[in-house]
């Protein structure tokens, strides 16, 4: 009864009210403008004075665009280490609504993990301490789980069905949790979701949308359907996903400054976003009926990589909610939710080739009618996520040509005494001081103030494995993010250049385990960087002196990025730094309880009735295995062959599965009789019939195994 009440008055008013929102917005951005516009003003004061040049407009232009996104995420920091000190109780935050008597939930919510060849025995183990950790809080009744496969490999198709079945039978979760693989695999992610809205999404509320490597509690996922049945205006409720498992130095290198200075951009973005919030993909409970009705994306005009099917698709679905009217909410103050990163700075840079296309995307939607302010802010920091980089390129190379010309020219770099029409009145020299430690103070203010915030807490510090462990990360993670930002910068650049000549990208699966990058590899990756580096490196030592040292850090971070993305990638220097709590996080120190499910329910993995077993992986053991055989036809649809696909088994038998294009093999994958007919073949055993590759998958069963 009090749920329902509260229901009913949520749906009459907003739980944020528009005027103060207004209010927020207006302090936040307003703030962001007035410090932006005064440094560019220095900036042109100082350019006066020194005497104008030819490069000095475009340089004031490009200053205006970077300091601004500098600014904008500094203050994020800022305000939101504000947030933090007035306290949780001034803050406003939308998971209040799930406060009260813990009564059964009254709606049905589904638990999505999209997968593409990913390792099943990883993320069933995912899915199955979710699964317990939902159960010990009682509501498992309330929720259904669904894989959703767009595998293209058939071999891990296989095992996706094997490892199912076993989960499954581990939890008696045949009807509570479900597998589904796509025979075509439209529209990517996005596609696979709204097939899944479409076949089931009429059965529940809300669907939790999880990646492969996603992790969250049970009871944070009770209490985000909480808040979704208590708000009926509520869209999307996001949650800020912690980074875990980090074992390479650049992962822990991610994981331990999302963890230290990730809350204080979380509350900031929470202060002025409030129900206009984004969508980043996971990790989220979406109210399924709106989500069907409004979300649907088109295709953009034109092809790829501008056109065609859109990449980042989370954000334009937060879009199209916020426009229609529901709120889509950033849940910061839900803790027990984790995803992993990849462990290199090469795979971190071949997903950003992704994301940057999507987000390139968002260009012919940003004035898009009828989309609200909010929307068009989260739409414009994304595209310049990306685009930024190639900006701050053009910054520097249109330095180093200013200086290039007043070298070649032999005037004085130096201001001219005594100009009258001044605006800030102090000495020239004094002023470009100023200016550039503004822009420092604005570029390490984040770090500074997450830090003294963790070392004023005692908690917080001994979280992160105490106060020196804390600083000595601090300064690491600063040192090799210095060595790191010329590397992005140029990788990014790269991108959006690529994406420009009209180079779209593939959809690959995310690597998320390494032993760390080759120098081959880094070599051919790294290359260009490197050259223009050390050419760029020349040209500023011919300059002068002075200017090279101005330039080193962009210089050195551009000449080193090979060996630096070798070592950051190489897992036994993680573990060396783990040793000492150096970078760690406070889910490193101490284990999560979901955390240890998923790592006890991989480590009980069922290691006979599989199909990984040596000798008879994937493909075969669905063919030779009786119960992987078995697993398999019995989620297929009852099916005819026709002779053109009898022969086509025929071939099978007696040439192998090699001897198949991936099409025709895929084909037979499909047909119940087919795969029937081939396990009874080979169990007989007639030479003439079968091959060696099939022969051999027998003979394995005679021996036994460990």
């Amino acid at each position: 009864m009090e749920t329902q009440k509260t229901a009913i008055k949520s749906e009459m008013m907003p739980f944020y009210k528009g005027a103060s929102a207004k209010g927020r917005r207006l302090v936040f951005f307003g703030s962001v403008l007035l410090v932006n516009m005064i440094a560019v003003l220095w900036l042109a004061d100082l350019f006066w004075r020194c005497g104008i040049h030819r490069a000095h407009i475009p340089l004031m232009i490009i200053f205006a665009i970077l300091n601004g996104l500098l600014v904008l995420g500094s203050f994020h920091a800022l305000f939101g280490a504000l947030d933090i000190f007035r306290g949780k109780q001034r803050a406003v935050c939308i998971t209040e609504l799930a406060e009260g008597p813990a009564d059964v939930l009254g709606s049905r919510h589904a638990v999505v993990m999209p997968v593409y060849n990913e390792d099943s025995a990883k993320f069933c183990a995912r899915i199955e301490a979710i699964y317990r950790s939902i159960e010990a809080t009682g509501h498992l009744d309330s929720f259904d789980f669904f894989i959703l496969s767009d595998t293209r490999n058939l071999d891990l198709w296989v095992l996706e069905e094997v490892a199912w079945t076993n989960l499954c039978r581990r939890l008696k979760g045949f009807g509570k949790i479900y597998y589904r693989r796509r025979k075509t695999n439209d529209n990517r992610k996005a596609g696979n979701i709204g097939d899944f809205v479409r076949t089931w999404g009429g059965g529940y509320e809300g669907m939790l949308v999880l990646d492969a490597d996603s992790l969250m509690d049970g009871g944070d996922i009770v209490k985000m359907a909480r808040v979704m049945e208590a708000y009926p205006k509520l869209g999307i409720l996001q949650t800020p996903p912690k980074l875990i498992r980090g074992v390479s130095v650049f992962t822990r290198l991610q994981q331990f400054a999302m963890r230290l200075y990730g809350p204080l951009f979380i509350r900031g973005l929470n202060f002025w976003q409030l129900g206009g919030g984004s969508y980043w993909g996971h990790n989220a409970m979406i109210r399924v009926k709106p989500f069907s009705e409004f979300c649907e994306l088109p295709a953009l005009p034109g092809r790829e990589p501008f056109g065609g099917r859109i990449l980042s698709h989370d954000f334009v679905e937060a879009a199209l909610m916020v426009s229609e009217g529901w709120e889509v909410w950033l849940a910061w103050d839900i803790e027990g939710t984790y995803e992993e990163a990849p462990p290199t700075l090469v795979d971190h840079l071949k997903r950003d080739r992704r994301w940057c296309q999507g987000n390139l995307q968002h260009m012919w939607l940003i004035f898009a009618r009828k989309l609200p302010l909010t929307v068009r802010i989260h739409l414009f920091m994304g595209i310049m996520a990306y685009l930024g980089s190639p900006i701050w390129f053009l910054f520097l190379l249109m330095g180093s040509w200013l200086a290039w010309d007043f070298k070649m020219s032999d005037l004085s770099p130096l201001p001219f005494d005594g100009h009258v029409d001044q605006l800030f009145g102090v000495d020239v020299q004094l002023q470009a001081l100023i200016l550039t430690g503004v822009v420092f103070t604005l570029l390490f203010s984040p770090k500074i103030l997450a830090l003294l915030g963790a070392l004023f807490s005692t908690k917080t510090r001994r979280s992160f494995g105490g106060a020196l462990a804390l600083l000595t990360g601090v300064f690491l993670e600063t040192i090799l993010s210095i060595l790191l930002a010329p590397c992005v910068m140029m990788a990014h650049t790269l991108m959006v250049a690529g994406i420009i000549s009209g180079r779209a990208v593939g959809w690959g699966n995310q690597n998320r385990e390494t032993d760390g990058t080759a120098w081959s590899d880094a070599l051919r990756f790294h290359a260009v960087p490197t050259i223009i580096g050390i050419a760029w490196a020349f040209f500023a030592w011919h300059i002068g002196i002075q200017f090279a040292m101005w330039m080193a850090p962009i210089l050195l971070g551009l000449i080193l990025c090979i060996p630096v993305s070798v070592w950051t990638s190489r897992a036994r220097y993680g573990r060396a730094l783990a040793k000492s709590h150096i970078l760690a996080t406070p889910e490193e120190i101490h284990l999560p309880a979901i955390v240890k499910l998923a790592d006890e329910a991989e480590n009980h993995e069922q290691t006979v009735l599989n199909a990984s077993v040596t000798g008879r992986e994937g493909v075969i053991a669905a063919v030779v295995d009786p119960y992987v055989n078995g697993v398999h036809v019995s989620l297929l649809e009852h099916s005819d062959m026709n002779p053109i696909e009898e022969a086509l088994v025929r071939r099978c038998l007696r040439e192998g599965p090699e001897a198949l294009e991936n099409s025709e093999l895929a084909q037979l994958l499909y047909l119940a009789p087919a795969m029937l007919m081939m396990h009874r073949t080979v169990w007989l055993g007639l030479p003439e019939e079968v091959g060696n590759v099939w022969m051999r998958a027998v003979e394995s069963y005679r021996r036994r195994g460990d």
